[in-house]
């Protein structure tokens, strides 16, 4: 029997793209990519859908984090960036290489994805999905269900691993045929087409070219980028304030050795990071700023913990909130 390894998102392209080849006797695997670069962490919402979507067709699923492979491709994409900051080519370009070594080592035939022509206007356009086949050295071995009669064919529809005739020629950007097939195949769950990568938002992309003109370019620096309001205070220090409770936790557990961490001492408010120099001015920017986001904004003057993560070493200092626009040039957004 004819084997398969599928890029799976567990969205509704790719579940009916699996859906349509096992239809065909088509023995197939998922291989799910997560990175730092997900809405959600690594391990949570989009594994949850993935997963849930693997365990309604019964597809074997291995999950692989892409975090490490993407940073260099986001600071030096060799085919460009999308809209933002989004190097969509060489990504795509890196996962079928991967998939591609997932399928040699399953020895299975080819590989299975969700695409449709005119869907993405970068990854997902005719000349754009050649490049990528190539690029990654799957030529030919990359079939696309639910669009492969409006594309040249491919080696297991040569092979008759597949019939043709019994794939889809859908393209451009409209739903309602993938809708029809979903309550054909009965897949009544399935999440909201969206862009799940921050890096094709602004205010990510922002603050991740901040990072890469002045910080250490590594997985826990891009980490703090998804929480809190982010200020540059100087060349040399970052502040990231937490929204709420989630995002205070959060950045506790970042937290790593020469950071400080600023908290007002009476009140209940943010939990504030600050990563670089040790220079006062950045302390002082911290520490108003964290008393401006509390529930004593209102007060004359607050007092202020600022504290060395991991360790016992603590100073208090005496603020008055923070007029938000002395420090608006300094907030990335």
């Amino acid at each position: 029997m004819v084997k398969a390894i599928a890029l799976f998102s567990g969205g509704l392209d790719s579940c009916l793209a699996v859906r349509l080849v096992q239809e065909q006797g088509v023995k197939t695997e998922g291989l799910h990519f997560v990175s730092v670069f997900c809405r959600a962490a690594p391990s949570s919402t989009s594994c949850n859908e993935a997963e849930k979507g693997a365990k309604l067709l019964g597809l074997p699923l291995t999950i692989y984090d892409s975090s490490q492979d993407l940073l260099e491709m986001v600071r030096n994409p060799k085919h460009g960036y999308g809209k933002n900051l989004n190097p969509c080519i060489d990504c795509r370009i890196n996962m079928l290489r991967r998939a591609a070594e997932h399928m040699r080592e399953a020895d299975a035939g080819f590989i299975v994805t969700g695409e449709v022509p005119g869907q993405r206007p970068m990854s997902q356009r005719r000349d754009a999905m050649a490049l990528i086949d190539r690029k990654a050295g799957v030529e030919g071995l990359v079939l696309r269900p639910l669009s492969a009669r409006a594309l040249e064919p491919t080696v297991p529809e040569r092979e008759g691993w597949v019939d043709r005739e019994k794939l889809l020629a859908i393209s451009g950007r409209g739903r309602t045929e993938q809708m029809e097939l979903a309550r054909r195949f009965n897949i009544r769950e399935y999440p909201t087409p969206a862009g799940g990568c921050l890096l094709t938002y602004e205010t990510f992309s922002n603050k991740m070219r901040d990072l890469m003109n002045h910080g250490r370019f590594d997985l826990n620096n891009v980490e703090l980028l998804k929480f809190g309001r982010y200020y540059r205070a100087n060349a040399g220090t970052r502040i990231i304030i937490g929204r709420d409770q989630r995002e205070n936790d959060i950045l506790a557990g970042l937290a790593r050795e020469g950071d400080w961490l600023v908290q007002t001492m009476d009140f209940k408010g943010p939990l504030t990071l600050v990563r670089g120099e040790g220079r006062e001015d950045a302390f002082r920017m911290a520490a108003e700023l964290t008393a401006r986001y509390s529930q004593g904004r209102e007060a004359e003057v607050l007092r202020v913990s600022v504290r060395k993560a991991g360790k016992d070493e603590e100073k208090i200092v005496e603020v008055a909130p923070a007029d938000l626009d002395n420090y608006k040039q300094q907030l990335i957004t």
